[in-house]
């Protein structure tokens, strides 16, 4: 049936909404694909649903192209199975809780490995019926405490979570693959230049964990590359430790004046001017800062700790929270330090904290207390001599050596990387850039199984845990992410394969003449195959008319218009920008020509190592 605009639910708006942030957001709205219901929560209109469908379905075919079996779990979910894997706990306040009529504990459900697992469970006890490949195409809560850029992070979400169950390891790294390969061709499916990284796993678990990352300067990730190669996200980059320095010559720490020196730039000018050095001025790397944090666990145990970074970097909360996870970590406050008097705000030095308190003592678990633990960047090794807090008003100290003077209860990974940084693997210098997250894989390994009691026989008769791969993909992110990358300053630009229709049909004129004809060629389109909008609004004026269809951004638009009297129509292409004339009689066939043309262009051949996930291979088959 012909979808016709008079008759279509969507209204364009002229201006961008008021709590848009990004282009995205902006023309989603704009154009009548989403509509805010609340903060982080949007409803998807017809326009809307029909883009997310057409990645969905993408997105489908290629789970099922791996053996991958499609169902389908609820999203309110009994609390039961996730206390058992403790995540009940460990997913914090961004975990949507509820009771029912008889206090029962309920949540919605923010993923599914847990009922992915007894599900599996409940129907496989040999390794006969394994390896299996489940998945779901399924909306996702995660009550997010600053919802941002529409689509891109809410609170509501859809997400294809898949879920790899094997016998041995060896069958986990074969899933493991193959779902690498299956994301390398949605992407590239969907037009979407991306970069996997190497990433943290988290709460998840496991032993490898990747993401798939489209470069975009409103993303919300930094990740790093190398000109060897490596890639990562900036939580999961490791740095590379120098060598121990010998101290033996090195002079006595000294205590210095340093007034109104609370900043590490203040502490720079005052220690040029005051105390110059001989051989060089003194920077910012020269000086050690320490950062005070407090880190609360999903427990409700509250932690003060103090992070020592160079002085040139700062803390990078999120590789913090990475390294200290599952805690959410935040900057101290005042009454956070009033148990620990002798840190002195903005001249804060290690010789009071941690390891080098006289106030240290431990409980009867042998935990530390008494002074915060103190954790340190790893390039503050034994030797490296620093200007530090003297845990005085307006005083430092300098010359204080790492090993000599003071230790720490571990290092961490907490300071920002840095644009020049070394890769880890020796690969170059690191250059960094910002995206969107929209797909990772985890090799979950039997975190889940051994929680969940999930075992089969193996072919001795003994019984073995499965061992498990989670892989997930933003699917409502991705919407968002091509409509960031398909765009200009009038409107949305689908890909074809994407667009909700292939052609716009445009009745631009007062004529009746023009109406029956336009009407006529859409009918023909459409019986052609090919997914058509028909713009009959009879008010609507030729203006109106192409702004919308710039602003919804379908790939063809065929415009029958006052040009019909001299028997021509018009074929616009919205991405190139071209405007070709020709005839009624021959526009239908052309644009099937042209559609056909566009889609062999995007379309790639499968083979059986491909389908391993064999990325050298696979990126020939494209070339």
């Amino acid at each position: 049936m012909l979808t016709k605009m008079s008759s279509f639910f969507v209204r364009t708006l002229r201006e961008d909404p008021v709590e848009a942030e990004v282009d995205s957001h902006k023309l989603l709205v704009r154009a009548g694909y989403i509509r805010r219901a609340a903060p982080g929560i949007y409803t998807w209109l017809p326009l809307g649903l029909k883009t997310l469908r057409r990645v969905e379905n993408i997105v489908r075919e290629e789970m099922d192209r791996i053996g991958g079996q499609e169902l389908q779990f609820p999203m309110l979910l009994s609390s039961e199975p996730y206390v058992a894997t403790n995540r009940w706990e460990e997913f914090g306040p961004s975990l949507f809780k509820l009771k029912d009529r008889k206090e029962g504990d309920y949540l919605l459900a923010p993923t599914h490995e847990e009922m992915f697992t007894l599900a599996v469970k409940d129907m496989y006890t040999s390794y006969k019926d394994l390896p299996v490949i489940l998945y779901q195409m399924k909306e996702k809560y995660r009550d997010e405490a600053r919802p941002r850029a529409g689509i891109i992070r809410g609170r509501e979400f859809v997400m294809k979570d898949s879920y790899s169950f094997d016998l041995t390891d060896d069958g986990l790294e074969h899933s493991y693959a193959l779902h690498r390969g299956a994301y390398r061709r949605v992407f590239t499916r969907l037009g979407l230049d991306f970069v996997i990284c190497h990433a943290m796993s988290g709460p998840m678990g496991g032993s490898a964990s990747e993401e798939f990352l489209f470069p975009c300067a409103i993303g919300e990730d930094t990740f790093v590359k190398s000109p060897g190669g490596y890639a990562a996200n900036a939580e999961a980059v490791t740095t590379i430790a120098p060598e121990p320095l010998p101290y033996e010559d090195a002079p006595a720490a000294e205590v210095r004046p340093t007034p109104d020196a609370t900043t590490i730039e203040a502490l720079v000018n005052q220690a040029n001017k005051l105390y110059p050095r001989p051989d060089r001025p003194w920077e910012a790397s020269d000086t050690l800062k320490n950062v005070v944090v407090v880190a609360d666990y999903p427990d409700g145990r509250k932690e003060v700790l103090v992070i020592g970074v160079p002085g040139n970097r700062e803390v990078d909360m999120k590789r913090l929270e990475a390294s200290l996870s599952p805690a959410d970590v935040r900057m101290a406050e005042a009454k956070d330090l009033e148990a620990y008097p002798d840190l002195v705000p903005g001249y804060i030095g290690p010789q009071v904290i941690g390891p080098n308190s006289s106030k240290r003592t431990t409980d009867a678990d042998g935990n530390p207390v008494g002074s915060p633990r103190y954790l340190i960047d790893p390039r503050i090794v034994p030797g490296t001599r620093w200007v530090a807090g003297a845990n005085q008003p307006g005083m430092h100290v300098f010359n204080l050596v790492c090993g000599r003077d003071f230790t720490a209860d571990a290092t961490i990974e907490a300071a920002e990387v840095m644009e020049g940084d070394p890769a880890p693997d020796g690969s170059g210098s690191l250059t960094l850039e910002r995206g969107i997250e929209i797909g990772h894989i985890f090799a979950l390994g039997r975190k889940y199984a051994k929680a969940l009691g999930l075992s089969v026989l193996d072919e001795n008769g003994k019984s073995q845990v499965v061992t498990m791969g989670s892989y997930g993909i933003g699917v409502s992110r991705l919407v968002a992410a091509i409509a960031e990358e398909n765009h200009d300053d009038r409107g949305l630009m689908w890909p074809l394969n994407i667009a909700p229709f292939q052609v716009h049909v445009l009745a631009t004129g007062k004529d009746p003449e023009i109406f029956a004809t336009a009407e006529k060629l859409a009918c023909q389109l459409d019986a052609a195959g090919l997914q058509v909008l028909y713009d009959d609004r009879p008010k609507a004026s030729a203006g109106v008319k192409f702004k919308d269809a710039e602003l919804l951004g379908m790939p063809y638009a065929l415009v029958v218009g006052k040009g019909l009297a001299e028997g021509k129509v018009e074929i616009r292409q919205r991405r190139e920008g071209t405007t070709q004339e020709t005839t009624p009689e021959s526009c239908v066939e052309e644009l099937l020509q042209a559609i056909e043309k566009e889609t062999a262009k995007t379309a790639f051949s499968l083979t059986s190592t491909e389908l391993i996930g064999e990325p050298d291979q696979w990126e020939k088959d494209q070339n």
